[in-house]
């Protein structure tokens, strides 16, 4: 370990002290910096990363503890050591509970300290490999669906990693197959709950009689067949996440059921009558439009906007057309390997092919034929002749669209638009001639619409824009 990569924050009010420490632990080689308050540690961690935190707990405004709490929301990955005088023990233990690695004494044994401290960053260096050899055998075991350059996805990415270390409700929205269950549990595995249980639950599946029970447990002779006590999902994943998929079908009382719980982390198992208290975050994903289903009264008001406190809305394949190449190559890699079959890449022509195809199924039905080309394809080039007759066909006769029930007008136009571009001409002059709007009109509607990459099978390299 290089000591004076090191970086190190001593909070502490005393200034004599604080200062006292700070050269200690500089004489040691790393490079400290401190603070003698709360506030001014804040401002410090909003500028510099800092691998260890060695803090007092009682201090004028924000105590220790609090200020350990708001350092974990910004860097999980940070250190703390608590220092603490006579009496404020208990603050200390309970600081243990919530994340801090240790605590120390006052007055201080200085020799202690150096080992603590040594003893802290051995440990944070411990964790940070594992966490690294986890993410790498995941990535090994399962691509990730969260892949692509274009904008919408890039927002996605950058939202779910400021959601991610915080435990605020997430409502997921998406069709079929756009990958909501691989943005919960990437959530999920970047927060500071990685290490406890990921449960899912569809509510769909699931019939109301034995949704509560599902959700909440039960105890013995609550009903005909419950011979034990059991444990509902929300107990199995205390400490974890649960994640409650197709939410826009659950029954009118679960809704409410879900909500009460939502509000204070506290149930009771059907049949019972304690009171059981749970640290679950809660992530929810549906295909339908939850907004409308409320202006029919089909969903409740108050729990939507409970829900929707962070909203993730994932587009379809289609209107993301410039990630579905490196999707494609990413699927093809994976799957090689997995069956041990040799590497495939696809040609300029397969890859535009996937690119115009509409994929109703979304980045599964993608994944699943990759999955079968790297199966039936003998060669290392995917070409456009392995691809099933009805991918073939479509792109033959593509002078038709789909528009979904519930699309609004915007979402028709960029379609049209799109399809255009892509399955008609590239020339802007000429599809706005198409379209029957101004060249000026169109140029407005691909940059609103961020279609500024859309190309046809015939576009060269420096498209009309």
């Amino acid at each position: 370990m290089d000591k004076s990569k090191i970086n190190i924050l001593v909070v502490e009010d005393e200034r004599g002290l604080c200062d006292g420490l700070q050269e200690a632990l500089r004489r040691e080689g790393y490079m400290v910096s401190a603070a003698n308050e709360a506030e001014a540690a804040l401002e410090l961690i909003s500028k510099h990363l800092y691998n260890l935190v060695l803090t007092d707990v009682k201090m004028p405004g924000l105590s220790g503890l609090e200020l350990m709490r708001q350092i974990k929301v910004r860097s999980r990955d940070t250190m703390f050591i608590l220092m603490t005088a006579y009496g404020t023990v208990e603050n200390a233990v309970q600081a243990i509970k919530e994340g801090a690695y240790d605590y120390l004494a006052k007055p201080l044994d200085m020799q202690r300290l150096r080992a603590l401290v040594q003893k802290a960053l051995e440990f944070q260096a411990v964790v940070a490999e594992n966490n690294e050899l986890r993410l790498r055998l995941q990535k090994r075991s399962e691509p990730g669906l969260l892949i692509g350059n274009s904008e919408s996805m890039r927002a996605i990415v950058q939202l779910v990693e400021e959601v991610a270390h915080s435990d605020v409700t997430v409502l997921i929205q998406g069709e079929s197959g756009t990958g909501k269950e691989i943005v919960a549990r990437t959530i999920h595995h970047r927060s500071p709950r990685a290490n406890r249980p990921f449960v899912t639950v569809n509510c769909a599946a699931l019939p109301e009689q034995l949704l509560e029970a599902e959700l909440f447990g039960h105890v013995k002779g609550a009903f005909t067949g419950a011979i034990a006590n059991k444990a509902g999902r929300f107990q199995l994943a205390d400490g974890g996440t649960l994640f409650l998929d197709e939410i826009g079908d659950l029954s009118p009382k679960g809704q409410g059921d879900l909500l009460r719980v939502l509000e204070d982390g506290c149930f009771r198992m059907v049949g019972g009558t304690e009171v059981v208290q749970v640290n679950v975050r809660v992530l929810v994903a549906t295909n339908r439009n939850l907004r409308a289903s409320v202006e029919a009264g089909k969903f409740r008001e108050d729990l939507f906007y409970r829900l929707q406190i962070v909203p993730i809305s994932i587009p379809p394949l289609r209107e993301r057309a410039e990630d579905i190449p490196l999707l494609a190559e990413t699927f093809l890699e994976h799957f090689a390997a997995k069956h041990k079959r040799r590497r495939k890449t696809m040609s300029p022509e397969a890859a535009r092919l996937c690119q115009r195809f509409p994929w109703p199924g979304n980045v599964r039905q993608l994944r699943n034929l990759m999955e079968r080309l790297v199966i039936t394809c003998r060669n290392s080039i995917v070409e456009v002749g392995d691809f099933p007759e009805e991918i073939r066909a479509h792109d033959r006769n593509a002078t038709t669209f789909v528009v979904r029930a519930g699309m609004t007008l915007a979402e028709t136009e960029k379609l049209l638009i799109r399809q255009t571009l892509i399955h008609v001409t590239d020339n802007r002059e000429d599809a706005a001639r198409v379209l029957g709007i101004s060249r000026r009109a169109l140029q407005y509607k691909i940059k609103e619409y961020g279609l500024a990459k859309e190309r046809g099978p015939g576009a060269s390299e420096c498209p009309d824009l």
